[in-house]
């Protein structure tokens, strides 16, 4: 068995699940994920989570639960309309009303905690720097900051007997990039939910704008989308 644990942020959705592939394909192990159960519209992501996580033999996947909706001013945490049928430039134009304040910063702070106590040095974490829909928290400034503000915080960074990389596979990669990478993998996307706005049985509206960053991802690498959409057998 490899001594190189590493924690994964998963979410259930396409570049998360990649994430997975990926550190497996590299060996990290054993492996663990933590998902979170924070109050969000989209709940069927946590099935896909615990159901992705079964798959790779994840060594334990836990599901924190946290409710951000104290807080709302998200169309994900809150009662407001999640955008739909969105352009390219429209998504990226401002950070977008499905942002949820500081949700990264407060993931992976639970995922830092948990990694410390597991002698754990790597977390890896999704975040896409070119198809990002304009969420601050998915930035290289913000990693490399926060990868430095968490060797500042922790007695295993300060000691440096446990130094903390804040793994981020994905960030300079379009969505036909990822899931070519994910296909080479042989990751199976059917298992995967990254629609904001499900309906009450699990499929995809098809029209949010991580739905329209999917399809596209999809299509542009001759791939076929195994999505379930709403209305589509």
């Amino acid at each position: 068995m490899s001594d190189k644990p590493a924690i994964i942020l998963a979410s259930g959705g396409l570049d998360s699940t990649t994430c997975i592939a990926i550190a497996k394909h590299e060996r990290f192990a054993p492996l663990y994920s933590m998902s979170f159960d924070y109050g969000q519209r989209h709940r069927h992501e946590l099935s896909a989570a615990e159901r992705i996580s079964q798959h790779f033999g994840v060594r334990e996947h836990r599901v924190i639960t946290i409710d951000l909706r104290q807080f709302g001013h998200s169309a994900l945490t809150d009662d407001i309309a999640v955008p739909k049928d969105r352009d390219e430039r429209s998504m990226s134009a401002n950070v977008p009303i499905t942002y949820v304040p500081a949700r990264n910063t407060i993931f992976l702070s639970f995922c830092l905690a948990w990694a410390e106590v597991l002698g754990a040095s790597d977390i890896f974490i999704g975040v896409n720097a070119l198809d990002y829909s304009g969420y601050p928290d998915c930035r290289p400034e913000y990693v490399a900051a926060y990868q430095r503000m968490a060797n500042l915080a922790t007695k295993g960074g300060v000691e440096g007997t446990l130094p903390v990389r804040i793994q981020t596979p994905l960030l300079h990669l379009t969505k036909r990039q990822i899931v070519e990478l994910g296909h080479s993998l042989g990751v199976d996307y059917a298992l995967t939910l990254s629609c904001y706005d499900p309906s009450d049985d699990g499929r995809a509206c098809g029209h949010c704008d991580s739905c329209q960053l999917r399809r596209r991802g999809f299509a542009e690498a001759g791939v076929a989308d195994p999505t379930r959409y709403v209305g589509v057998d």
